[in-house]
């Protein structure tokens, strides 16, 4: 049955360019309770990257093309404090709200202290916070975002938790038979970060190649670039 987006509510889905919003994408559009209006995103105004995971803007507007979603974003400065933060993020909330937007829907999965943060943002304001993904099994969620078609690349890694030798490569059963016992399979805590080059709801995969390694505050980097088309 084919469902109206009028019946949906409309919502937003904060998108890292990773592979959990991607799967929360897409789990949010099989149980059909929401329509994602946009994606909303924070980028370093300096550099034109997607915050915290380093991922050229480029191919964060690409990754929105596939998914015929526009994207907000956000623009932080390099060293940006709470509060600088908050302001922003309120910004953008209160333009949002004004267009019918009350919900905003996160990939987290089990870290409550980040969840508890997102709903007292969101709460201050009057919106609400969704976390489709919340309490799976990180081991059981990672395999069921690879069956699922979800494919990601490794951009960033702690080097203190990760090895140097899995950054760049696919987000499969394979490096996750790779990583050491104590890194979550998803990454929840930080360990690595990823980039998502195709999932279900994409009208074609990203072409990317990698570029150069960068180490900077304790992670590495690996940057990827898109591939022209012939």
């Amino acid at each position: 049955m084919i469902i109206g987006t009028s019946r949906l509510v409309p919502a937003v889905l904060h998108w890292s360019s990773g592979k959990d919003a991607a799967f929360a994408l897409h789990k949010v559009r099989q149980e059909g309770r929401f329509h994602i209006r946009a994606l909303l995103t924070t980028v370093s105004e300096e550099h034109a990257r997607v915050a915290v995971h380093g991922v050229r803007r480029a191919l964060l507007v690409a990754q929105a093309k596939a998914l015929a979603l526009p994207v907000i974003e956000v623009p932080l400065p390099v060293v940006c404090s709470n509060s600088e933060y908050e302001a922003r993020m309120a910004r953008v909330f209160a333009q949002l709200e004004a267009e019918g937007v009350v919900d905003h829907l996160f990939g987290d999965l089990h870290l409550a202290d980040v969840r508890a943060y997102r709903e007292a943002q969101l709460a201050a304001h009057g919106l609400q916070a969704h976390f489709p993904l919340w309490s799976g099994d990180s081991r059981a969620l990672a395999s069921e975002m690879i069956a699922a078609g979800i494919k990601a690349r490794i951009v960033a890694i702690d080097v203190a938790r990760m090895p140097r030798e899995l950054l760049g490569g696919a987000y499969d059963e394979t490096l996750l038979a790779s990583l050491p016992p104590e890194v979550d399979p998803c990454g929840e805590r930080g360990e690595f970060h990823s980039l998502v080059t195709d999932a279900p709801a994409f009208s074609q995969p990203l072409n990317v190649e990698p570029g150069t390694v960068v180490e900077r505050d304790g992670f590495l980097y690996q940057d990827f670039r898109m591939i022209r088309q012939p």
